[in-house]
């Protein structure tokens, strides 16, 4: 149960999210890392609503956090301020 209103959460999150219309500096960028090379980056979501920087940043702490908390994860989640890069 706990499981489900955590991604019932993310989702919430998540759908804050748009193409982006705003400036670059405004936009936020979740990763993760992986269990077998942990200098991976793997793109999870990008937070670029056409709002102020910190919308899009406590967004994406909040997406962070909660798939950082579910239960089992071994992995890292973070923010980084930009759009995706690899």
């Amino acid at each position: 149960m706990r499981q489900r209103s955590l991604y019932a959460a993310a989702f919430v999150a998540l759908t804050g999210c748009s193409v982006g219309t705003g400036a670059d500096d405004r936009i936020f960028t979740l990763y993760r890392g992986s269990t077998t090379d942990p200098n991976m980056r793997i793109h999870i979501a990008s937070f670029d609503a056409n709002e102020k920087e910190e919308y899009n940043r406590e967004n994406c702490e909040i997406a962070r956090q909660l798939f950082q908390a579910q239960p089992g994860v071994k992995v890292k989640y973070w923010c980084e301020k930009g759009r995706y890069r690899k």
